[in-house]
């Protein structure tokens, strides 16, 4: 989306100046009328296309920061903010504390920027690698509502919860992983140092060997002889698949392919839709026009597939439909939900049904996370008494063979 330099006069008279993102400059003078607040000026930003060493400095910066180092910002921020201290002098103190050296050098450029006339949130929108834009436009609310301190303990919590739910997934997809790959590695191991061993006896003993014996033979002689090969091979995969991420339809294919895995398909969905409930329900309460908030939680959601239905829904709002019928078009949300949603329109009470509908969702990913390891626990062992079976038969029908010979 542009970006555009604005200047507005708030409700009590006082003028602000900043940057922010927005479909046109239209939505972002209609966005600042509904917080009763007068638009000024509203100027597009042209798009940089050469790479300065400010922006690669800036880049540089950026890199690092958790959803850990984010919430204890919040929460500092609300802290400082709540007792009354002055913001630039609240911000020197953090980037004298901060334990995240790319969060302290990024805050430190943001004193900068606010010493020399900006808003706090068109600081923030000049590291987009360290400030999501979630953030960036959540404080612009607050600084035109002028209740910065609770949007500040509102982002907090969205980071704690979304850490929590990421903690979650990894933890339950820690056992499987390590289960793979301990079976890659045992593979490995058996073609390149087991198998020979076996090879040069039932070579001499000139027996017709059993065909999982010559499979294992043949994948050690392969493995033996192209290991180079096929080292260069998983590199150069690795390779393309970070740079095909990288581009927007590479990324947008895969942000599609992984909510169809297989057991964990379903849940990547429903916490993508729960984390899409929050971000709208905050920015949907702190006064964010529907349009608008609906487009700031489609890039929100670090789902490009997912944020191209909530555009859809957003599209549909825009041509006269209701919430919750853009949002039965998009085919992802269960009737339970759609029920909430029709009810909260009905009953003036979006908000409180968005918050019911993320609670909903968080509910079956906790359910369905702890019978994660049950039900993989069963395909694991499916595949190792598999690749047992097979070692075996490969290796003691051989011997078997050799004493029937002997006797």
């Amino acid at each position: 989306m542009p970006l555009y330099r604005y200047k507005i006069r708030d409700a009590q008279g006082n003028n602000h100046q900043g940057e922010s993102e927005a479909s046109s400059a239209e939505g972002l003078a209609s966005l600042f009328q509904a917080q009763q607040a007068i638009p000024i000026d509203i100027v597009e930003i042209p798009a940089k296309t050469s790479l300065s060493l400010e922006k690669i400095f800036r880049f540089r910066l950026d890199a690092g920061v958790t959803l850990d180092d984010l919430n204890l910002y919040c929460r500092q921020m609300y802290t400082l903010i709540n007792a009354g201290v002055p913001l630039i002098k609240a911000l020197r103190g953090l980037v004298a504390t901060s334990r995240n050296p790319s969060l302290g050098k990024a805050l430190n450029l943001v004193v900068e920027d606010l010493e020399s006339g900006m808003e706090l949130s068109g600081c923030y929108s000049r590291h987009p690698k360290v400030f999501p834009p979630l953030l960036c436009h959540m404080v612009q609310v607050g600084e035109v509502t002028g209740k910065l301190d609770q949007v500040f303990v509102q982002l907090a919590v969205y980071f704690e919860r979304e850490k929590e739910t990421i903690n979650r997934v990894k933890s339950a997809l820690r056992y499987p992983t390590f289960v793979i790959v301990a079976i890659l590695f045992a593979v490995i191991f058996v073609s390149l140092f087991v198998i020979p061993a076996f090879e040069k006896v039932f070579a001499g003993a000139g027996s017709n060997l059993p065909l999982a014996t010559r499979i294992l033979m043949g994948l050690s002689a392969f493995m033996q002889n192209y290991w180079h090969l096929l080292l260069v091979a998983l590199v150069l995969v690795v390779f393309v698949v970070r740079r095909a991420l990288k581009t927007t339809k590479g990324r947008y294919l895969w942000d599609q392919y992984k909510l169809r895995l297989p057991l964990v398909g379903s849940i990547i969905l429903r916490a993508t839709l729960a984390r899409f409930s929050r971000g709208f329900n905050m920015s949907y309460t702190a006064g964010v026009p529907l349009s608008q908030a609906l487009g700031l939680t489609a890039r929100a959601v670090n789902n490009t597939y997912v944020g191209g239905k909530i555009e859809m829904i957003r599209n549909g709002i825009e041509r006269g439909e209701t919430l919750t019928r853009s949002a039965t078009k998009t085919g992802m949300f269960t009737p339970l939900v759609l029920q909430m949603l029709a009810v909260g329109e009905e009953s003036g009470s979006v908000d409180t049904m968005l918050e019911d509908v993320a609670e909903f969702y968080e509910r079956e990913v906790d359910y369905d996370l702890k019978n994660l390891s049950s039900a993989i626990e069963p395909i694991m062992i499916v595949i190792i008494g598999v690749m047992v079976l097979v070692l075996a038969l490969g290796v003691f029908l051989p011997m078997w063979n050799l004493a029937s010979i002997a006797r």
